[in-house]
């Protein structure tokens, strides 16, 4: 009986971490200026809120075949999201001109 509470608890708290990472990011996505700073906020906030809400779901269903299956959507989206979100600022960083005064785009090989 503790232990159905103590799971409940983890459960809450893992919920209630991702719910406010989630409205983190949506601040951060709205309130900055650069998209190059929305897009790195609302790429971390959607990472550890995704973890809370399938962690707490794995919590909250005990350890089972469901679970595991959890857990590699966990891994998946740890990959991808910040591959997904690098690939976006990529696209803005080489078709927006208006770049040229915050961010420097010399590489290396030019300068050699």
């Amino acid at each position: 009986m503790m232990g159905e509470w103590i799971r409940f608890g983890v459960t809450a708290a893992l919920l209630l971490i991702a719910l406010i990472s989630f409205t983190a990011a949506v601040f951060g996505a709205n309130r900055f200026g650069f998209i190059m700073n929305r897009l790195h906020a609302a790429g971390i906030g959607d990472t550890l809120g995704i973890f809370g809400v399938i962690l707490g779901l794995i919590i909250a269903a005990g350890f089972t075949m469901y679970s595991l299956k959890l857990l590699l959507i966990i891994v998946f989206m740890w990959f991808t999201s910040p591959v997904s979100s690098h690939f976006v600022i990529q696209v803005e960083y080489f078709t927006n001109p208006h770049l040229y005064r915050n961010v420097d785009r010399e590489t290396k090989e030019s300068e050699e």
